[in-house]
């Protein structure tokens, strides 16, 4: 089953003409539907609630005010919309989410399934499986098996109701019909997740298998491990039988079930929407860090910073993902302007892990934003201390401290830092620009530069930073004309960059195109140089680039062929 075939309906009805009544509400409306937009969730909750006093039954009013809840992940708040939707025969996914959600959350397996026989319908996947877990939950597993049957056997959906067939009865202690289905994935459709690869390793592990429990791991992740997985492989290799623990009950079943679900729609569907399952999965089970992490990471992809950091922060300490949530809090209140903040738990969390080279990758570009460029560079030492050279991110964090050690104007150790990052990744284009940038600026290495612009430009060519750089090594060795293209294509990738139009204006200037190199120059002025910049660019606009150049003791324009 394709990820867009499991969209199955949006999560918002048409926009319905708001009525009369709702006039004296209407500033409400307005900053509700403006907060829906842009995902501020408490507030548009709040303006929803508000509309609805003068309106309490508008179907579009009551959805959102029902989302909102959700996407903060209050699904009491969103039940009485939900329930309000249903008992006026509005057709609305999510509000049968929310009361499917909210019934399994009680353990009222009764509703569930009534609710489904209702045709109070989410999807096939959803509702198959919602169904199957409810039977489970009603001590009916005879009758859950034909209902997982019954999704494996509908097609496109065999994988799903396979691995949650295999949680279900390794929660009534089959473990042995569990590892069938999972030893059988291959010819059955059902391939391996994170999620899933470790519920098998915990199924093998209750049947004294620990040594195949590592080996699938091995097979399956390599070194590549987070903090779970090293748990689970040292527990194992100490001779531990570890505990199964993916599916503690029906609820957990039903987490899953959203999670999973969740996982299929990135990328593929608003994040806003699958952000909403993400919430569901960790409603039913606060537990599910993998839950967690996923919403914190859609609300920060939706700009909702502070959301995401509080989100973060529910990662309980003794749960192995608590580094990763911890990393991800820090970012998120970076991003929120926290730096402050951020500090102070990436400090906290490098006196507790002090061999975990992310921590001080992560600190390094904090302190680094912060200008606190010394600090920076011991952070960024430290990571590189730790990391393997096998590691596929050493390579970024050579290129990371390469820039601190420029902006610290230590420009050899910044040269040998970009050296380094190209000797673990070869031709990586952001690296090949800022070092050959860099080399041109000084005026050294001139032909080396052009090289590595040139091959950084093949890499991607429609990064307007990457084609300024070969423009302006073109100009820097007198290429005018050459030069110019690649300028004016830069220009056109990024309009409003001060730099790339000033440098444009330069090249104008240098062909004899002085009425447009003016007019570039007054475009750079517009975006907001830094003042240094700003003061040279009016400089050019009085006098010229030929007598700035005079004045500044600057070589003056002549082109490759020695011509003035």
């Amino acid at each position: 089953m394709t990820k867009r075939a499991i969209l199955t309906a949006t999560f918002l009805i048409a926009l319905l003409p708001f009525s009369a009544a709702a006039e004296p509400k209407a500033g409400a409306y307005l900053a509700a539907r403006q907060a829906a937009k842009d995902s501020a969730f408490s507030t548009s909750a709040a303006y929803f609630r508000e509309s609805l006093e003068a309106d309490p039954l508008n179907p579009y009013l009551l959805e959102n005010a029902m989302i909102s809840h959700m996407g903060l992940g209050d699904f009491a708040a969103a039940k009485p919309f939900a329930s309000m939707m249903v008992d006026a025969d509005f057709k609305s996914q999510m509000a049968h989410l929310v009361l499917s959600v909210s019934a399994a959350n009680e353990d009222d397996w009764d509703t569930v399934t009534t609710n489904l026989d209702a045709e109070q319908d989410i999807g096939p996947l959803v509702d198959g499986l919602t169904r199957a877990w409810a039977l489970v939950g009603k001590g009916q597993m005879t009758d859950a098996i034909t209902a997982f049957d019954e999704v494996i056997a509908s097609p496109g959906l065999g994988a799903y109701g396979l691995y949650n067939k295999a949680l279900a009865i390794a929660y009534v202690g089959d473990f042995e019909g569990a590892d069938a289905i999972f030893a059988g994935s291959p010819q059955n459709g059902l391939r391996y997740t994170r999620r899933s690869a470790i519920a098998h390793a915990q199924i093998l592990s209750q049947l004294a298998r620990n040594a195949d429990a590592i080996a699938l791991l091995d097979t399956i992740f390599g070194t590549q491990t987070d903090a779970t997985l090293a748990q689970i492989r040292n527990d194992l290799s100490q001779e531990q039988q570890v505990p199964f623990t993916y599916v503690r009950g029906a609820k957990d079943g039903m987490s899953e079930i959203y999670l999973t679900l969740a996982q299929a729609l990135v990328g593929d569907a608003d994040d806003g929407y699958t952000l909403l399952y993400a919430r569901a999965s960790a409603f039913l089970n606060p537990n599910n860090s993998d839950a967690i992490l996923l919403a914190a990471e859609l609300l920060d992809n939706m700009g909702q910073h502070e959301l995401s950091a509080a989100t973060f922060s529910s990662v309980v300490s003794e749960d192995p993902a608590f580094l990763a949530a911890e990393l991800g809090r820090a970012e998120t209140l970076r991003k929120a302007g926290k730096i402050g903040v951020a500090i102070e738990v990436l400090e906290a969390l490098a006196s507790k892990h002090p061999d975990m080279p992310r921590v001080f990758a992560t600190a390094g570009d904090t302190y680094r934003e912060n200008d606190e460029l010394d600090k920076a560079k011991t952070a960024y030492s430290r990571a590189l201390d730790l990391y393997d050279d096998a590691d596929p991110l050493k390579w970024f964090i050579y290129y990371a401290r390469g820039i601190t050690n420029h902006l610290l104007d230590d420009w050899p150790a910044a040269e040998a830092d970009f050296r380094a990052a190209l000797k673990l990744n070869k031709d990586q284009p952001q690296v090949l620009n800022y070092l050959g940038y860099s080399m041109v600026e000084r005026n050294v290495n001139m032909e080396e530069a052009l090289q590595m612009i040139e091959t950084a430009v093949a890499a991607e060519p429609q990064n307007g930073a990457i084609v300024d750089s070969l423009g302006w090594v073109l100009y820097q060795r007198g290429e005018y004309e050459d030069a110019v293209v690649h300028l004016e294509n830069s220009a056109s990738l990024l309009p409003v960059d001060p730099i790339i139009n000033d440098h444009l204006g330069d090249g104008l200037w240098a062909v004899g195109r002085f009425v447009e190199a003016r007019f570039q120059w007054n475009r750079a002025l517009s975006f907001d140089p830094t003042e240094e910049d700003a003061i040279r660019i009016r400089r050019k606009l009085e006098i010229g680039l030929d007598a700035v150049l005079e004045q500044d003791g600057e070589p003056p324009l002549r082109a490759k062929n020695g011509d003035n």
